[in-house]
């Protein structure tokens, strides 16, 4: 299997990074970013690109899946720079992957619920752009994160709140799958619907930890 990974520099994505290049069925791995991840593996490939609004040029087809962890926090950004990274980054890599192939999106808990929260909104119009199109489409919406295998948090205010709650994400995480999963069960839930698929395409927190 190859695979291809949007946001391995991120705290989810080099979670998930670290799965891919873990598992014997994933022969490749392309990484996608503006920077490069600093690893090294006999797996990995890694594509240095800028315009993430146009992936021409890029060769992303011919992969099987495509786990899109590439995001930001809302907070104290305009919904017009917030709407152009979560909806039309998104949709852009998912227009230039090959057809019928697995795209898992990482959105979050929430989403699609409160529609007055400017980033459930947003969240929402790529989850619903995505399942209409011509894909293996999963959304993933992952609650509290706890961090795994050195993936930190890019948000200062978030790598305080993990560090606070280490003593407790752990219990957290195995007696709370309802909310709360870890970096490393999300990227072994992507290889898992990346294999065989999932009874749904919105899979909430605990839906991810079954899998």
């Amino acid at each position: 299997m190859k695979v291809i990974v949007f946001g391995a520099t991120g705290m989810v994505g080099k979670g998930v990074l670290r799965e891919c290049l873990l598992a014997d069925d994933v022969t490749e791995v392309l990484v996608v970013g503006r920077t490069l991840t600093g690893q090294r593996h006999p797996k990995l490939r890694e594509t240095l690109h800028t315009d993430f609004t146009d992936f021409t040029g890029v060769p992303l087809a011919g992969y099987d899946a495509c786990f899109f962890c590439l995001g930001v926090s809302s907070v104290g950004m305009s919904e017009e720079v917030y709407r152009r990274i979560t909806v039309d980054y998104t949709l852009a890599a998912a227009r230039a992957v090959s057809p019928g192939s697995t795209f898992v999106y990482v959105s979050g808990a929430g989403t699609g619920g409160d529609r007055r929260a400017k980033w459930a909104q947003v969240k929402g119009t790529a989850e619903q752009a995505l399942l209409a199109m011509d894909l293996r489409a999963y959304m993933f919406r992952p609650g509290f994160i706890r961090p795994m295998h050195g993936a930190v948090s890019k948000v200062r205010l978030f790598r305080v709140i993990y560090t606070v709650l280490t003593p407790l994400s752990a219990a957290l995480v195995r007696f709370a799958p309802g909310i709360a999963t870890s970096t490393q069960q999300i990227g072994r839930a992507m290889l898992h619907v990346a294999r065989s698929g999932a009874p749904k395409q919105i899979l909430e927190s605990r839906d991810i930890a079954a899998l």
